[in-house]
């Protein structure tokens, strides 16, 4: 039953909002704050996301258009100033929407643990993988990348069940990838895909001693000696499974285990992939396809980039650029908490459309997702003029 709740505010419903003020009180966001808590400065750049709001402007036109609507979304100030939001973004710790996010990435990860990945694995899959944000140097000095250009990492942990993102790390553009394994902590038993920007045999050796596995590209000039091979079906794509041993002078010091070396024929590319793991239980074909899987980090990647404001910011300083990206996190998190939970056949893009449109309505939020029924058929008494006339 409608309770007349703006949809906006039923969206709040699915978050664990006093988790969210434990967060705020651990890192005092709202020491000496009277009037724009870090509840309204959440709320006001979640709503930018889910609204597509490009500035800061936009977002201050957008709330005040009626004290009332803003009363009922769940806001406890009276007015959105622009100033006082850029000025929130600029000096409250991001890492607040840093937590939170995380607390919201557990929620949906317990949510989609029942995803399946290969009939054949059992075992958690997560793809590894960064992507870029250009940035203007000039503009954001801090974000150091080339000589002339400035740019953030994104670099994020997918959990493949679902696609939920479980760690994310924002860095300066100079950060190589392959020391965002330093952070990471191992879980045994789980497997981590890779590309070749990640082929680092001493981190790659601490993966193998953790009791983890690891799906990664081999480098064309890679020095291996081959120990023993095994019999494929060329039909399938396979064009051979060897176990080899690195015979490089400083690589075989780095990783001195046998490592599994899979070549495959992408037919599809005309692309011959040669694939290294630590993995020799699983058949070759299930590998070769753990590491197509990896392209849903770069489907992330591409949907988070184009259906959420982390292109263009709000804020000039590095804490107002962190915030604003992990408020996009959550909002993507949360959509897919959302589908879970309300067992939604839509799309996260479909769903973050119709919510864009319908954040002020007072619908209940399942008959906002509910398909609409039209009567297709011409009425009798039809008066409108013919457009033409045949």
């Amino acid at each position: 039953m409608n309770n007349g709740q703006i949809v906006f505010s039923q969206l709040l419903n699915f978050l664990p909002m006093r988790r969210f003020q434990t967060c705020v009180d651990q890192y005092g966001g709202n020491v000496r704050i009277r009037n724009f808590s870090c509840r309204d400065q959440f709320m006001a750049m979640l709503f930018a996301q889910l609204a597509f709001r490009e500035s800061l402007r936009d977002i201050e036109a957008s709330l005040n258009y009626s004290p009332i609507s803003l009363y009922h979304m769940g806001f406890r100030c009276r007015k959105i100033s622009r100033s006082t939001l850029a000025k929130a973004n600029e000096n409250r710790d991001w890492k607040i929407y840093a937590d939170f996010a995380s607390i919201l990435i557990a929620m949906a990860r317990k949510l989609y643990s029942d995803e399946p990945i290969l009939a054949e694995l059992d075992s958690t899959v997560y793809a590894l993988d960064s992507t870029t944000i250009d940035l203007c140097l000039s503009v954001f000095p801090w974000a150091k990348f080339r000589r002339r250009k400035g740019a953030v990492k994104l670099h994020t942990l997918m959990n493949l069940r679902g696609a939920i993102p479980e760690f994310i790390h924002i860095s300066h553009g100079k950060m190589h990838d392959v020391k965002v394994l330093d952070l990471l902590l191992p879980m045994p038993g789980a497997y981590y895909i890779m590309d070749r920007g990640y082929l680092d045999f001493v981190r790659l050796y601490t993966l193998h001693q953790a009791k983890a596995f690891f799906v990664t590209r081999a480098k064309k000039n890679q020095q291996l000696a081959r120990r023993y091979s095994y019999p494929v079906d060329k039909n399938t794509g396979l064009l051979c499974d060897q176990t080899v041993m690195l015979s490089g002078p400083l690589s075989k010091q780095k990783y001195p285990a046998p490592l599994r070396r899979i070549k495959f024929y992408d037919a599809k590319n005309d692309k011959q992939l040669i694939f290294l793991t630590n993995d020799f239980e699983l058949p070759a074909l299930i590998i070769a396809l753990l590491y197509k899987s990896r392209w849903e980090i770069e489907e992330f990647f591409k949907w988070i980039k184009q259906h959420l404001r982390i292109k263009s910011f709000f804020g000039i300083s590095e804490n107002a650029v962190k915030t604003q990206i992990w408020t996009a996190v959550t909002a993507y998190v949360l959509i897919a908490i959302i589908k879970k939970r309300m067992a939604l056949d839509q799309s996260l893009y479909r769903i973050l459309q119709i919510l864009s449109l319908v954040l002020f309505d007072k619908r209940p939020i399942l008959q906002v997702f509910s398909e609409p029924v039209y009567n297709s058929e011409r009425p009798d008494d039809c008066n409108s003029l013919p457009l033409f006339n045949f």
